[in-house]
C-alpha cells in the first residue's frame, strides 16, 4: 500500500514541528504548511516525504490553494491535524481590542473552519472516500485561565466544530476528533515554568509544571493511526500536575 497522506497545519513550531516529524518517522507522507516556508523547511529537515506548502490559514484564497496543491501532487488525504493557533498577552476582557480579538478569531476559529471545509470536501470525493480530521483545542476549551476571553471562546469553538463535523462526516467515512493539550513545552509555554510563572484564578502567580511535547505529538498520531471504524472525539493530554483539576 502507498504511504497515507497527512497535513500538518502551524508546522512551523512547537506542537505543529514535532507532530509532523513524528508522522514522517511514522510512514506518512507529510505535508507541512504555515506563513514561513524557511521554518517549515527547518521541521522538514530534508526528509524525503515531507512537502511544505506555505499558506495563511486565515485567508480563504490561499488555503483554498493549499488542498487543491495536495490534490493535484498527491491525489487525496488521509488525516488533517488543524494545529495552527494565536493568542494574545493576557488582558481582562474591557481591555481588549477589536483587532486583537479578531486577530485570535481569526486563526483558531477561522483558520480550523476553512480547513476543515476543504479537508472534508477533499476527503468525502476521493475513492477510497473518508478520512480523519483532528482538531488542536485546548484544556481552555473546558476551563478558562485568567484573561484569555478570546483564547477561550475560540476554543470553545473548536470543540462545537469538532462535534458538527463528526457528526457530518458519518455518512461519508470522515472521522473527527479534537486532542485538547494542557502545559506542552514550546515557545507559548517557556513563561510557565520560569521567573514568576503565570497568572492563577486567585490573582497570584505561579509556576506550573510542563510535559515534553513530544507526548503530544505522539498522542496524535494513535489518533490518526486508528481505522475509520474508530474514533477519539476527545482526548486531554496534560503535565500531571499542571493546576487544571480544581484549577481555581
Amino acid at each position: 500500500m502507498s504511504k497515507p497522506i497527512a497535513l500538518i497545519t502551524g508546522a512551523s513550531s512547537g506542537i505543529g514541528r514535532a507532530t509532523a516529524r513524528t508522522f514522517l518517522d511514522g510512514g506518512y507522507t507529510t505535508i507541512v504548511t504555515a506563513r514561513r516556508v524557511e521554518a517549515l523547511q527547518e521541521t522538514l529537515d530534508g526528509h524525503a516525504n515531507g512537502f511544505a506548502i506555505p499558506a495563511d490559514m486565515t485567508k480563504p484564497d490561499e488555503v483554498q490553494a493549499l488542498f487543491a496543491q495536495i490534490k493535484k501532487d498527491h491525489g487525496r488525504l488521509d488525516v488533517t491535524f488543524n494545529n495552527a493557533g494565536a493568542g494574545v498577552p493576557g488582558k481582562s476582557v474591557e481591555e481588549l481590542s477589536w483587532e486583537e480579538w479578531r486577530h485570535v478569531m481569526g486563526v483558531n476559529i477561522d483558520g480550523v473552519f476553512l480547513s476543515t471545509k476543504y479537508a472534508f470536501e477533499l476527503m468525502r470525493d476521493q475513492d477510497p472516500q473518508g478520512g480523519r480530521i483532528i482538531n488542536n483545542g485546548s484544556v481552555s476549551s473546558y476551563v478558562p485561565r485568567p484573561g484569555s476571553a478570546p483564547y477561550t471562546a475560540s476554543k470553545h469553538a473548536v470543540q462545537g466544530l469538532t462535534r458538527s463535523t463528526s457528526l457530518d462526516g458519518r455518512k461519508y467515512n470522515i472521522a473527527c476528533g479534537q486532542i485538547d493539550i494542557g502545559n506542552a513545552a514550546s515557545e507559548m509555554t517557556v513563561k510557565m515554568a520560569s521567573g514568576p510563572g503565570v497568572p492563577q484564578a486567585d490573582g497570584s502567580m505561579s509556576q506550573e509544571p510542563v510535559m515534553d511535547v513530544q507526548h503530544v505529538a505522539d498522542a496524535v498520531l494513535n489518533m490518526a493511526n486508528l481505522p475509520l471504524d474508530a474514533n477519539v472525539l476527545f482526548m486531554t493530554i496534560m503535565a500531571t500536575k499542571m493546576p487544571y483539576v480544581g484549577r481555581g
